[in-house]
């Protein structure tokens, strides 16, 4: 049997080493920690496979019983071990379909494959605190906030070495440098153009439009600037947008459909800015589509800010960019900043995404509550000390379970989606 070594600075790498040189079928013998990392046994599935005897014809007479030897007590095994035993067994007995034994094997190396890749990650988890405090600091003040375990595992990966006020201090500054912010308004109050404010229902966009509106007029003036809604599903969806136009002393136009919005854009050619706040939609509706579609066939380039709502799970805030970001996004602004209990969430999608933040609504005064968004505000109140204690926070013992749960379910999905 060709049994392969591979020893590498931590179980992460040494899983990717041996999926690069034997493939996600490979076979793991086992695993310990030595001097300098990790040290991973395995075999090829395709050694597996060649284990698997011809097909001979069972004999027609049983043969005589044998005496009974005494047995040895049977000790339970370990599951890995089990596993093991079961495959040796199914292959050392002669099976009247050969091609069905295989498609056994092959459904059993997998099923080990991936209880061992769970227990190596187990293992992994629950040693951080021990092998790597400073790691497991940053992996818990991570989570703690808000943030995703992908991104808490890739910071991890590139932290260097130090002690763990230092592991905190270069954790926050790498968010803040990979958070990207408009360092003016200038590039969007400025600049002008066409801005289409889109995101779901209750995100935010008619207040935030109004909010901008409001700004540009004390800026330029209200005959700079004009305002569009393509709320026509929702009964007197586009009043609040009229009444806020009415007070600023803007126009305010509706627009059905693409034909519209290249006639009214045509129109409103000589305005500086126009601001299009868009229907609110759920972000699993179809008709997302069909709104980015129609913005993209206006005649004329349109700048599409997403609105995040802070309140919101991370899942959510995931869907909600994996909706809208089909024809591409120019940036966001973060919604009910003065609602959300942590910013975690909504800063770890904007980070992931690399989505370029331009303002950050608080609240429901216009133009007060809106603005510019500011990176070190961002992260020192995303890690600011709660006063009371979340039911969600995990202490150490549940961190390894936790993580260790999250990334057996990514290699689940993948199996699933592969």
């Amino acid at each position: 049997m060709n049994v392969k070594r591979i020893v590498a600075k931590t179980s992460r790498e040494a899983m990717r080493q041996l999926r690069d040189l034997l493939g996600p079928d490979a076979v793991i013998l086992s695993n310990r920690a030595v001097e300098g990392g990790v040290e991973v046994l395995a075999l090829p599935a395709e050694d597996i496979a060649a284990m698997t005897p011809p097909v001979v014809e069972a004999p027609r007479t049983a043969p005589p019983p044998r005496a009974e030897e005494p047995r040895a007590p049977w000790v339970e095994p370990e599951p890995a071990v089990t596993f093991k035993r079961r495959l040796i067994e199914r292959v050392a007995v002669p099976s009247e379909d050969g091609s069905q034994l295989a498609q056994s094997v092959i459904s059993e190396i997998k099923t080990l494959h991936m209880r061992l890749e769970s227990q190596l990650a187990d293992l992994t988890w629950r040693d951080l605190p021990g092998r790597d405090p400073a790691g497991a600091t940053v992996m818990r003040d991570m989570l703690a906030a808000g943030f995703s375990a992908t991104l808490a595992r890739e910071l991890l990966e590139n932290q260097p070495k130090g002690g763990e006020e230092q592991a905190r201090a270069w954790m926050r500054n790498t968010l803040m440098k990979r958070l990207q912010v408009i360092q003016s308004e200038n590039e969007l109050l400025e600049s002008g153009g066409v801005f289409a404010l889109m995101g779901p229902t209750g995100a935010g966009k008619t207040t935030t439009t109004a909010k901008l509106a409001a700004r540009f007029v004390v800026r330029h003036g209200a005959d700079k600037l004009a305002l569009l809604t393509t709320d026509s599903y929702r009964i007197g969806g586009h009043e609040q947008l009229r009444i806020y136009g009415k007070i600023l002393g803007v126009t305010v136009h509706a627009v059905r459909d693409a034909a519209d919005l290249r006639l009214a854009l045509s129109e409103l050619r000589n305005k500086h800015t126009v601001l299009i706040d868009t229907v609110g939609m759920s972000q699993r509706d179809r008709a997302v589509a069909e709104q980015v579609e129609m913005l993209c066939q206006a005649g004329k380039p349109i700048k599409r800010l997403l609105m995040l709502n802070a309140t919101s799970h991370g899942d959510t805030l995931d869907e909600v960019v994996q909706a809208y970001r089909t024809r591409g996004l120019d940036g966001c602004i973060l919604t009910k900043i003065d609602e959300a209990a942590s910013l975690g969430p909504a800063l770890d999608c904007a980070i992931r995404h690399q989505l370029n933040v331009h303002y950050l609504a608080t609240g429901q005064r216009v133009p007060e509550d809106l603005h510019l968004a500011n990176r070190q505000y961002l992260i020192h109140r995303a890690f600011k000390t709660r006063i009371q204690a979340s039911p969600w926070q995990l202490d150490d013992s549940e961190l390894a379970f936790a993580l260790s749960g999250i990334q057996a379910i990514q290699r689940e999905s993948a199996v699933a989606h592969g």
